[in-house]
């Protein structure tokens, strides 16, 4: 009577390794090309000559992080966020790809934020979400 549950039970294990390992054939990239690192919704990109920052905002709060245009090489790249009124929170370091995400509470606040990547910089100028 019970034979039959015990015939599918490997066919099932064996279904199951398969699936697993073709997992990540089927999902090429990786998991960080899939979501942004920052929450919520995007509302501004400062793009310059080597590179762009990309802001977004998630109930009051800023988030940025900047991308090099060619990523591979190591380059000093930096990103800025500052609330108006309050001073500038700022990620510098040397980085192959992006440098961030560095986040401010900035509520109905005009913002500014900028970002280098080796000689160029860009500035959103102020705005407000």
């Amino acid at each position: 009577m019970h034979s039959g549950a015990t015939r599918r039970r490997p066919a099932a294990v064996l279904a199951v390794l398969i699936a697993s390992a073709l997992l990540p054939l089927t999902a090429p990239g990786s998991a960080e090309a899939a979501s942004p690192p920052c929450p919520g919704r995007k509302v501004r990109t400062v793009v310059f000559s080597t590179g762009a920052v990309h802001v977004y905002k998630n109930n009051g709060t800023i988030c940025a992080y900047t991308l090099q245009r060619n990523p591979g090489t190591r380059k000093r790249m930096s990103v800025s966020v500052q609330a108006r009124g309050h001073r500038a929170r700022e990620l510098t370091g040397s980085r192959t790809r992006r440098i961030g995400p560095i986040d401010v509470y900035a509520g109905h606040r005009w913002v500014l934020v900028k970002g280098s990547v080796g000689r160029g910089s860009g500035s959103s100028g102020w705005f407000r979400t």
